[in-house]
């Protein structure tokens, strides 16, 4: 007990002890722990069963969600309704596919054949070339023989099994036609019906919350749209260069179309490195197939066109869409591809964005009061603490 005037006791220094806790759990509180347990378990359970199921649910949301500006578009533009949009552009990537089939397939058919056959003694020869000059041994007689081979049979199996993928049932079975379809399915009716799907979940959640998760839901349309179609342009444009550029240098159409493709994919939408993989490739083959002079033109274009699109024609297309870190791209792509593999890297950057996007608008922010400059120094005559 305390004395009057506030002080503990003597006889009790440290004050009344607490009181004592009386907690009783009750047989119902019990049960519901116990069904909670089992609910999560069999939640748990579920899911790993239909761990398909979900995989291609997710995949048919986000590419829903790349294809609701350009339903928007048809919609506000011509009055068209959400069901003809969808089937207008499930039928314009039909078509491109089949043209990709016709045109791609046979002329990756073709290069890989000409590798095949000449490209042992392209290796040899810039062996040889490498040896005189700079005398550095790359590799022992017949390894480049080896590699043209392997080469070619990796670029022969992958047309081939690409045709088999789109157009034939017996190299691919049923069940990926079935996945194709069922994806391709959801994807419309996540995108036909979006306003009404939107509707049915915020219906279920408080005004305030209704507020957080329907600008949620049109900033991954905004990011995950507006990195697609950027991309694409790019990627448009990227190739058109390439091949006018190899084109010129005397490649061949069938040898400049397929080169064209991978530069300009590879280049868009693999980051950091995919700039200089989508470059090196057509340059080394036009090294081997059309000589030094050509490699440099080809080479010179892809410097030109680099500089341009860093500095003019990404910021121009890319002003109001994704924006994102090159390092920070760069592990996004990585993470992904390594849960979920390619299409796990494609659709990683655009929730990157998203997450970046989420934080920068929810998360508390304070105004930073204490920074060095480039030299290390403390700014605004404040003294470092040792």
């Amino acid at each position: 007990m305390d004395t009057a005037d506030g002080q503990p006791s003597p006889d009790k220094p440290f004050g009344d002890p607490p009181p004592e806790l009386n907690i009783a759990i009750g047989w119902m509180t019990i049960w519901k722990v116990i069904g909670a347990i089992l609910i999560t378990l069999f939640g748990l359970w579920a899911a790993g069963q239909m761990s398909g199921l979900l995989w291609m649910l997710g995949i048919s949301f986000f590419f829903s969600l790349a294809l609701q500006p350009a339903v928007l578009w048809l919609v506000d533009r011509y009055d068209w309704r959400r069901g003809a949009a969808v089937g207008a552009i499930y039928l314009a990537g039909f078509v491109f596919m089949i043209l990709m089939v016709v045109v791609l397939i046979p002329a990756i058919a073709e290069l890989a054949s000409t590798i095949g056959a000449k490209g042992g003694a392209w290796l040899s020869s810039t062996s040889s070339w490498i040896e005189d000059t700079f005398h550095v041994d790359v590799w022992q007689p017949g390894t480049g023989e080896q590699i043209a081979e392997e080469t070619a049979q990796t670029l022969i199996a992958w047309a081939q099994g690409a045709f088999g993928s789109l157009l034939g049932l017996a190299t691919t079975g049923l069940g990926l036609i079935f996945n194709l379809a069922t994806i391709a399915m959801f994807t419309f009716y996540f995108t036909a019906d979006a306003p009404r799907f939107q509707r049915a979940i915020l219906s279920h959640m408080s005004p305030a919350a209704q507020q957080r998760v329907g600008w949620t839901w049109d900033e991954a349309i905004k990011q995950t749209g507006g990195y697609f179609y950027s991309r694409m342009l790019l990627m448009l444009i990227n190739s058109t260069g390439f091949f006018f550029t190899m084109v010129l240098v005397g490649m061949p159409v069938s040898f400049a179309i397929p080169l064209a493709v991978f530069g300009g994919f590879v280049s868009v939408f693999i980051p950091a490195i995919g700039t200089y993989i989508g470059g090196a490739v057509p340059i080394l083959l036009t090294l081997a197939i059309q000589g030094w002079t050509a490699a440099l033109i080809v080479l010179g274009y892809v410097l030109v066109y680099q500089q341009a699109e860093n500095y003019w024609l990404s910021p121009k297309i890319s002003s109001k869409t994704m924006t994102l870190n090159g390092a920070v791209a760069f592990g996004a792509a990585l993470a992904g591809g390594a849960i979920a593999g390619p299409m796990g890297a494609f659709m990683a950057l655009p929730v990157a964005a998203l997450i970046i996007s989420l934080t920068s608008n929810f998360a508390k922010s304070y105004d930073v009061v204490y920074a060095t400059d480039a030299d290390g120094a403390v700014p605004n005559g404040t003294t470092e603490q040792s």
